[in-house]
């Protein structure tokens, strides 16, 4: 299966069913990140239990801190 993690194509590692494995296997820590899902943000509360399928667009935002 292949998703596009921030415009790149990856190969979904065997295993990856959810959200936050895909995230884990791509070095992406749950902390300081937000994800949209085919445009649509996900709560991180329920990235455990997300369901991944092929062709999902997914974007992952980094929060940094300055002003």
């Amino acid at each position: 299966m292949k998703v596009e993690i921030n415009h790149k194509e990856v190969v979904v590692p065997d295993g990856c069913d959810t959200l936050v494995a895909l995230l884990q296997s791509q070095g992406i820590s749950e902390k300081g990140h937000a994800v949209a899902v085919n445009n649509r943000v996900v709560p991180k509360a329920q990235w455990a239990g997300y369901a991944i399928a092929d062709g999902m667009q997914i974007t992952v935002i980094k929060a940094v801190c300055g002003g």
